[in-house]
Order: structure tokens, then sequence, then C-alpha cells
């Protein structure tokens, strides 16, 4: 499909498909950023409110060249509104729950318990609205006998066994090159404000979403605690399938391809364009049986081949593979540019940048970067004069380091 076609029917009076929604959001690192991220991406006004230090993404390297700012929290802080706040104070306190009456989600990823403390729980801020939807993002959950526990990204992916099947075959854990159990928690976080929220649009009812990081991963590990449950067993598998062989990475003259074959039409029409129609009828079992000597074969066919070479034959036979790009030429890649999965962004100190854009696509409501990471407490006098907050009261909450 030609992408103006997709776009046809485009609104672009809207933010997004969640254009009118209020969103505070009160995290730091990845995980409660990223769920608040996703919602700032499709459209609804999302308050980040930071500590008046700052959180700590913003002091994490890389930074942008020529700047102070940490370019992992510009990525992830985009579209977002920012108010400085201590939540420690009941000064602080107070102009929170004031600004949680005019909201529709609450999202926090403190360790349990933490934000009860300082009185802006659920049960704080339903008082004052109470049909809120309050997404929590912890380790470990919201109870169970590890629920006090600290938890984080790595932590999750070495608890659940993620880390025990990731890896080299002959290696050991690994835990993923990313935040995996961050971005999937924080992924899981929005969709369930989302359901929730259209719950209570339905019946008026809030309610408080629990999220913890080892239950994302566990659910996204593709069936493996079910396995594991009923003592199947699990083996480490690195860049092949259980279900389906040949597949790897294979060395070619200037670089590495990935690919291999699912179907047994594909492995025929393969084995038939490399001069073996004898393996023609091998099925699926037959080929994971035989394995490493059909794994032979198609690393000595590309071995011989540019990347460009294996690429082009391997599409127009109808199969799937890719060059093992980085991530450097995944950006100058022409099918990623035209997914406007880089989007020129103005950063607060004027520096242009290529931030990350939305994965979804809207055809009637289109999403995009819309604003950089604000600057610590860029909007905080305008939004606390939203709630009867004077010029000479933010001079004194200022003096007392509350914003």
């Amino acid at each position: 499909m030609d992408k103006s076609a997709f776009y046809a029917e485009a609104r672009h009076d809207l933010t997004g498909p969640l254009a009118g929604i209020k969103v505070i959001e009160v995290t730091t690192t990845w995980a409660g950023p990223m769920a608040g991220c996703v919602l700032a991406d499709f459209g609804a006004t999302v308050i980040k409110v930071e500590h008046p230090e700052g959180e700590v993404m913003r002091r994490v390297p890389p930074f942008v060249p020529g700047t102070t700012l940490s370019v992992l929290h510009e990525v992830l802080n985009r579209n977002k509104q920012n108010i400085s706040l201590s939540l420690k104070d009941s000064e602080g306190r107070d102009m929170f729950l004031a600004l949680c009456k005019s909201a529709d989600i609450v999202i926090e990823n403190f360790k349990p318990g933490t934000l009860a403390g300082w009185g802006v729980g659920y049960n704080d801020v339903r008082k004052v609205k109470p049909d809120i939807v309050y997404a929590s993002i912890s380790g470990f959950g919201q109870f169970g006998p590890y629920c006090a526990r600290p938890g984080y990204d790595p932590i999750a992916q070495n608890f659940t066994g993620w880390s025990s099947l990731n890896g080299d075959p002959d290696g050991g854990p690994t835990k993923a090159p990313t935040f995996l159990g961050d971005d999937l928690g924080g992924l899981h976080c929005a969709l369930g404000a989302m359901a929730a929220l259209l719950h209570r649009n339905r019946t008026g009812e809030g309610q408080h979403v629990d999220i913890a990081l080892v239950d994302g991963l566990i659910f996204q590990s593709n069936g493996q605690l079910t396995m594991g449950a009923m003592g199947l067993a699990s083996r480490r598998w690195g860049n092949q399938f259980a279900i389906a062989a040949p597949v790897n990475v294979y060395a070619c003259t200037d670089g590495n391809v990935y690919t291999g074959v699912l179907l047994d039409s594909h492995w025929q029409v393969f084995t038939h364009h490399i001069g073996r129609p004898e393996l023609s009828n091998l099925k699926a079992p037959d080929r994971i049986e035989r394995r490493h000597e059909l794994d032979a074969l198609l690393a000595g066919w590309c071995v011989t081949r540019t990347t460009g070479e294996v690429v082009e034959t391997m599409n127009a036979l109808g199969l799937a593979v890719t060059r093992v790009n980085t991530f450097a030429e995944s950006a100058r890649d022409p099918h990623v540019q035209a997914r406007d999965m880089l989007q020129d962004t103005e950063l607060t100190t004027g520096t242009r940048v290529p931030l990350t854009g939305p994965a979804a696509k809207f055809s009637r409501t289109p999403t995009r970067v819309r604003s950089a990471a604000p600057a610590l407490g860029q909007h905080t006098d305008e939004l606390l004069a939203e709630i009867g907050v004077t010029a000479a009261q933010l001079d004194l909450l200022r003096a007392k380091g509350i914003i």
C-alpha cells in the first residue's frame, strides 16, 4: 500500500486517538516513563511529575553531542509536559492531589507502598477522584511473597527464567541488550490503563492496575512457564529455533544474513533452486532431526555470496531473509525512514536530533513526535496556576525546594 493511501482520511486536528485524555505520570528510569511515552505518543496529555532535583535518566549517558541531554531521557520523555514537585512535603502532596482531580490516569513505578507512604497512593487519589485509573509498575507486583523486594529489569529477566534461555548454546545465562522487562512492563501498563479507562467510561468505575515486570516477561515468554510447570525441558538455542531448521545467522562475503526455512513448501522451493531436489521431500520433523547437516548446507550456499545477493535471491523465492544490521545501519535504511521511525525533533537546547518515532500507525488519527522532552519543571508555573497557585506562592514554594 502507498503511504499516502494509508493516511488518505487522516485527521490533523487531533494529537492522536487518546486526545483529551489526561495522564499524571510519577515515574523514574524506564518502565514507568515508557508507559507514559506510549500514552503521550497516542495523543494523551501526559504530565510528568519529577522531583526538583530531576530523575536519574536525565544523568545517564550517552549524551546528545554538544549538550548535557541524555539520549535515553530525550527518546523516552518526548510529547510530555513536566512539573517539578516534591511529593514528600505536605504542600507538594496537596498540589499533586489537586492535579489528580482532573486526571483520567495516574502512572507510577515506585516500590510498592512508597507513594501511599507519602499520602498519594491509590486510596489517597481515589478520595479526590473516585473514578481514577491508577496504574502501578513494580518488580514483583503489589502483592505476593516478594512484593516488598526491589526489582529492576535484569532482576526480572533472571528471576523469570528468561535469561537462562538467552545467549549462545555453549555459554551461560545472558540478559537482553535492551531493557526488555521494563519495555514490556511499560507496554502492559499502557495497555492495562487503556483497558481500565474503557471500563471506566462504560461503568464509571475506576480501579488500581497492577503491573509486575516479572509478570510481563513471563506472559511474553512463549509458553515457557507452562512448559516448565509440566516438567518439559527447555534449552538455549542461540540463533536457531526448536521448531524449524535450517535457521541461523550465516556468513557472507561482506557481512551476515539471518535466514532459514519454516514451511515445507519453502524448503521445496529452496532445494530446487540450489540444485538439491533429492532433499525437497524432507518434512519439518526430518529437517529438525538433520539440523546440523542442513544448517551446514545453507551456510555453504551463503558463504560464497554477498549479503545483497542472498537477500535478493531469497526474497525472489518468497523466503524470509535479512542482512544482519547494526542500529546505525538500520537508521540509514530507507524502509525505516519511510515508516517514520526517525523523526527530526528540536530539543530544548535548539539542537535537532532524529528521535525514535511511535511504532503504532493510525490511519485516521496519526501520531508523531510533537515536542521534545521538556526541561525539568518547564510547565510547573502554568500547571500550578491552573489549580489556583499564585505567583507569590510559587516563589515561596521554590524557596522551600518543593518545586
